[in-house]
């Protein structure tokens, strides 16, 4: 057999992404609408947007060259073609030892999409949806917009280290009215792996209580090199376990729309099926999942040690230039949460300073939850360069 050629992946290369319809480097009209920035021109650096400066691997982009020389671009479907969930079957077994059945995988345009389509297909008006705040925001977004209602049981925060309320995550299932819970794992902002421990007690709880478990793992490529990665499906045989994954995070290729749900229980994906109707990936889609999952580990695991070191990086420039931020190394995703509050000053003039006179977009603490006001979130899967330009600015305004 003819193997494939080893290749040196450049993650120090600056890629120009301005003009190029990104809503990281071209959105600014748009993030200064919705109140993530005052400020945004062609001196911001923008670090607030959980996706990569870093060109796709090679395969991925030969198998899109491939199908651009096709010529055409209609309707497609994935489902005659075993290599889409052979792709998705390997990928999961090889990084992970989760196997994964071809009648499982349900095609999504995001995560997002799929988490409210879930809320219709299994809740109603009123009903409580479980989240473990500081958490993503749209995880809110989208139980408020569905006029359901926010089951908040936040995070214990030790030292930088978060860890599950137990306890009151049994109180809030207990309640009437709660019918689902949102898991994000790996955690994004705090960066926790969630233990097998942790999972087996969240699974018990939800089942105890006849909970649907949702957990968003499309981090869960994007761990340290010295961590373990845990999905939450092969704990236990719970049937009311719902999983999403996706090739956006782990690729760059969010743009594509590609997220795949995993529902093992035949009634539970016939109802959310119901629920989303048809959908099918775009051929562009098609093509990148299978390239970037059976070609695309050499590129990931070079990604990682880049990202490790810009870790590195931050955890050290800290320590040396800014001593008052608390900032503990995530074991997950490629995001730093870190902690202004040292600083006695408010969360408004933190921003001030950071957003306005520094030029550099984060994202405010306060939209994860409200006592995570002194927060930043940063992303860090940029040309260290740039993020130690980021770094130097905003250090010169404390």
């Amino acid at each position: 057999m003819h193997k494939q050629r080893a290749i040196k992946y450049n993650f120090d290369e600056i890629i120009p992404r301005r003009q190029t319809n990104s809503i990281k480097w071209d959105a600014g009209d748009l993030l200064k609408k919705f109140g993530i920035t005052e400020r945004f021109d062609e001196d911001s650096i923008p670090l607030f947007v959980a996706d990569m400066d870093f060109g796709c691997p090679q395969p991925v982009l030969d198998a899109l060259k491939q199908r651009v020389n096709q010529k055409m671009f209609g309707y497609t479907t994935h489902l005659t073609d075993p290599e889409y969930f052979e792709a998705i079957q390997n990928w999961f077994r090889n990084r992970q030892q989760w196997e994964i059945k071809k009648k499982e995988i349900v095609y999504s345009p995001g995560t997002v999409f799929a988490l409210s389509a879930a809320i219709k297909a299994f809740t109603m008006p009123g009903d409580k949806v479980i989240i473990q705040r500081p958490v993503y925001s749209p995880f809110t977004r989208v139980i408020e917009e569905n006029k359901r209602i926010v089951a908040n049981n936040e995070l214990i925060n030790n030292d930088g280290y978060y860890t599950i309320d137990f306890d009151d995550l049994s109180n809030k299932a207990n309640e009437p009215g709660t019918k689902m819970m949102f898991l994000c794992s790996p955690h994004n902002p705090v960066g926790r792996i969630w233990q097998t421990d942790e999972l087996r007690r969240i699974v018990e709880i939800c089942q105890s209580n006849n909970i649907i478990l949702i957990s968003d793992e499309i981090h869960g490529d994007l761990i340290r090199n010295n961590e373990t990665f845990y999905p939450v499906a092969p704990i236990s045989d719970y049937p009311n376990i719902i999983v999403c994954t996706a090739i956006n995070k782990t690729f760059n290729l969010a743009g594509l729309h590609c997220s795949n749900i995993i529902i093992r229980d035949e009634e539970l994906q016939n109802t959310y099926q119901n629920e989303i109707g048809m959908q099918f990936p775009s051929p562009f889609s098609i093509s990148a999942l299978i390239a970037a999952y059976k070609q695309g580990e050499e590129w990931l695991d070079q990604l990682k040690v880049y990202i490790d070191e810009n870790f590195d990086f931050l955890e050290r420039f800290l320590f040396e230039n800014m001593p008052k931020v608390r900032f503990r190394k995530p074991e997950g995703t490629y995001i730093g949460w870190m902690d202004f509050s040292a600083y006695g000053l408010s969360p408004k003039e933190v921003h001030n300073r950071i957003y306005n006179k520094a030029n550099v977009v984060l994202e405010d603490g306060a939209l994860f939850g409200n006592k995570s006001a002194h927060f930043q979130r940063i992303c860090l899967p940029t040309p260290r360069s740039i993020i130690q330009k980021a770094m130097i600015r905003i250090a010169d305004q404390f």
